[in-house]
C-alpha cells in the first residue's frame, strides 16, 4: 500500500508541476507562449507519461474524481480511497510548492490566481458558476467514461494511456476557457494554496462538479457495458482486491 500511495503522490506532483508550470511558466513569455492549445497538450502529456510510468504500480489515478469512479464502478476497494485522495492532494501541493519556489525567482511575480481554476469575475472568459458547474460536470464525466472503457479488459490493450491522454487534451481546449478547468480537485487544491483567496473560496465547485462527474461514469459504465467490466490483470490491479 505505501507503494501505492507514493506512486499516487509522485503522478500529482508531476501532473501539477509540469501541468500547472506550463501555464504559469511557458504561456505568456512574448515570443515563446504556448497558449491553450500548448496547456492542453501539456496536461495530456504529462497524464500519458505518468500512466505509463506508474500505472503499473497504482493505476495512476492522481485524481481524486477518478478514484470515486473507480470505487463506483467496482474497481476499486473502498477502504484505499482516504489514502489515495489524500496522497493526491498531499502530491498536488508539494507539486505546487516547488513551481511557487521557482516562480517567485523571477523579479516581479505576483501569484494572482497562480493557475486556478474560477468561475465569474475569475473564470478566463467570464463564464457563470452554472456554466463552470455544469462543464466541469460533464467534461469529468466523459473523461472517466474514456477511462473506464479503454482500460477494461475487452479494450484493445496498450493504448490506454494514449487515449487518456488525448481526451485530457481535448478537454482542455474546450474547458480551459470556463473554469482554467479542473476535472481533478487535488490539482485545483494544490493551486488554490499559493493563489489569492478567491481561489480557495471557489474551491468547493472544483471538488464537487468532478466527483459528481466521475461517480455518475462509475456508474454508468458498467450498465452500459455489461457485466463482466473489469479492468486489464495488473500487479496494481491485483493487490488491490
Amino acid at each position: 500500500m505505501g507503494r501505492r500511495l507514493a506512486a499516487e503522490a509522485l503522478g500529482t506532483f508531476f501532473l501539477v508541476f509540469a501541468g500547472c508550470g506550463s501555464a504559469l511558466l511557458s504561456a505568456g513569455l512574448p515570443g515563446l507562449g504556448i497558449g491553450i492549445v500548448g496547456i492542453a497538450f501539456a496536461f495530456g502529456v504529462a497524464v500519458v507519461t505518468m500512466v505509463y510510468a506508474l500505472g503499473h504500480i497504482s493505476g495512476c489515478h492522481i485524481n481524486p474524481a477518478v478514484t470515486v469512479g473507480l470505487l463506483l464502478s467496482k474497481r476499486f476497494p473502498a477502504h484505499e480511497v482516504p489514502g489515495y485522495i489524500a496522497a493526491q492532494v498531499l502530491g498536488g501541493i508539494l507539486g505546487a510548492g516547488v513551481l511557487y519556489l521557482i516562480a517567485t525567482g523571477r523579479a516581479g511575480f505576483v501569484p494572482g490566481g497562480f493557475a486556478s481554476n474560477g468561475y465569474g469575475d475569475h473564470s478566463p472568459a467570464g463564464y457563470s458558476l452554472v456554466a463552470g458547474f455544469c462543464s466541469e460536470t460533464i467534461f469529468a464525466f466523459f473523461f472517466l467514461l474514456i477511462i473506464l472503457g479503454t482500460t477494461d479488459s475487452r479494450a484493445p490493450q496498450g493504448f490506454a494511456p494514449l487515449a487518456i491522454g488525448l481526451a485530457v487534451a481535448l478537454i482542455n481546449w474546450a474547458g480551459i476557457p470556463v473554469t482554467n478547468l479542473s476535472l481533478n480537485p487535488a490539482r485545483s487544491t494544490a493551486t488554490a494554496v499559493f493563489a489569492d483567496g478567491w481561489a480557495l473560496q471557489q474551491l468547493w465547485l472544483f471538488w464537487v462538479a468532478p466527483i459528481l462527474g466521475g461517480a455518475l461514469a462509475g456508474l454508468v459504465y458498467p450498465v452500459l457495458a455489461g457485466q463482466p467490466a473489469s479492468p486489464p490483470p495488473t500487479r496494481a490491479s491485483k493487490s488491490a482486491r
